[in-house]
């Protein structure tokens, strides 16, 4: 099958963003356009029309409700393009990448995970940070088991789930607890950290050692406790375009508008930290 061929039939992932995020988005986008069209920016503006076709985007899954909100203001900005999300642990979208998964754009979790996809030669240029993240511990609504350190963690009696060693969100998390000479043993360890919420979120776990985002995402289904050894396990977040795109324009823009300040305020709100 054909790359092409195979775009086609990618399903694209849906997720709900927070209404005050694109509001605040369009607003500014509202106001972005005047500015370019009072500046005459006429080569701007063309460049902008002529955007068509489909961009697909490999992203890591704590970026999940964020990108989809910036996705829709995309389509909005260039009605004539269409943007796809690839949501997962980093590591595994970047296995996909090198294993010549067809994508436009990658945005990861980690440096690390980045370097797969750079190493392999799949990257188009350098990978740029464009936000920070931070673990947080995920507990029950109300925390229950008054959890307020990661040391809490180490208890017998708790079920604590963590993201895979290999994936990002599980990295940092192991780096926080050698820094705090902890050892943990979770019930499990999961794939991504939106696997790992929700556990938490079903009840089958006590806690979670997540990002702040994901914890904000969630809402009322969890609460979140902070831990000071968090701020020696923050992840830069690098995104690049990729080598074989097919739509190397669209992604271009792509990239344009996460790094953008309409792009930066979305991501701010959702929890994540200025690169």
């Amino acid at each position: 099958m054909t790359r092409t061929a195979r775009r086609t039939h990618r399903t694209l992932q849906v997720a709900g963003a927070g209404a005050a995020a694109l509001l605040a988005l369009s607003a500014c986008s509202s106001s972005g356009d005047s500015s370019s069209t009072a500046s005459g920016s006429s080569a701007s503006a063309s460049s902008s029309d002529k955007l068509s076709g489909t961009v697909t985007v490999f992203a890591a899954a704590s970026l999940k409700e964020s990108f989809t909100a910036l996705g829709k203001e995309f389509e909005k900005q260039h009605p004539g393009a269409k943007v796809t999300f690839s949501f997962g642990g980093s590591d595994s979208l970047a296995a996909s990448i090198t294993g010549g998964a067809p994508a436009d754009v990658f945005a990861s979790a980690s440096p690390k995970t980045m370097k797969i996809v750079t190493d392999a030669g799949d990257a188009s240029g350098t990978p740029a940070t464009f936000v920070r993240n931070q673990l947080e511990i995920a507990t029950l609504p109300g925390n229950p088991d008054k959890i307020s350190s990661l040391k809490d963690l180490t208890g017998s009696d708790l079920k604590v789930v963590l993201c895979d060693k290999e994936v990002p969100c599980g990295a940092a998390a192991q780096k926080a607890l050698d820094a705090s000479k902890l050892e943990l043993t979770p019930v499990s360890y999961e794939q991504d950290v939106k696997s790992a919420l929700t556990k938490v979120e079903l009840k089958e776990a006590d806690a979670a050692v997540v990002y702040k985002t994901d914890v904000h995402a969630a809402g009322d289904k969890v609460e979140g406790v902070d831990f000071p050894e968090s701020a020696d396990a923050i992840n830069d977040y690098p995104i690049v375009e990729l080598k074989d795109t097919e739509n190397a324009e669209a992604a271009k823009s792509f990239i344009a508008l996460v790094q953008s300040p309409e792009g930066q305020q979305v991501l701010t709100e959702a929890g994540f930290l200025k690169s």
